[in-house]
């Protein structure tokens, strides 16, 4: 009697793990959404960003956290990459390492736009490493004015970061990784 009651109650929290876990597709789904949000408050408040995304090759969008303490920090995240012309989503992950000093914590959003399909695929495929922090912003003289408030983080890829809670003091050098999610894609 006492071990059907253990395979009654190891049935009952197996059941009840895959009604809390997500599927692949809720991941995905939630993934999307977010990048859809992230991108209507991109665009109101920047409001030139909305005709940048859509005529570049492609953009991506990340939803992240970090924490700083003292000398070390770290964060994590998700996102989208979306090829605009062939509508190819991938899903992806983002690392940060930092050192220097600081305290605090935040979540952030980053958004890349990227003006040519080589630089979109060497960021979807390569994967991207990213150093220093960048907290100026530029803008392209050619654009039109379509980049103002982003910044240049390398040719043909453009940056806008939108904070979304927390408080943060910080001098930092960091070192940020994105990469595919190999269990969404």
């Amino acid at each position: 009697m006492k071990r059907a009651s253990v395979i009654v109650t190891a049935l009952l929290l197996l059941s009840a793990v895959s009604v809390v876990a997500k599927s692949k597709e809720e991941k995905r789904a939630e993934l999307q959404q977010k990048a859809t949000a992230t991108l209507e408050r991109l665009y109101k408040a920047r409001p030139s960003a909305k005709a940048a995304v859509k005529s570049a090759a492609g953009y991506a969008v990340f939803n992240s956290g970090g924490v700083k303490i003292l000398v070390a920090g770290g964060g994590r995240g998700q996102g989208i990459a979306v090829d605009n012309v062939t509508k190819k989503v991938v899903y992806m992950k983002m690392r940060e390492i930092q050192a220097g000093l600081g305290m605090g914590a935040k979540k952030f959003s980053t958004i890349f736009v990227f003006e040519t399909k080589d630089a979109l695929e060497r960021f979807i495929n390569s994967g991207w490493e990213f150093g220093g922090q960048t907290t100026a912003a530029a803008k392209t003289g050619d654009g039109g004015g379509s980049f103002q408030g982003a910044a240049s983080v390398s040719p043909g890829v453009w940056m806008y970061q939108l904070t979304d809670k927390g408080v943060a003091l910080e001098l930092t050098g960091k070192g940020t990784k994105y990469f595919k999610d190999d269990d969404l894609n």
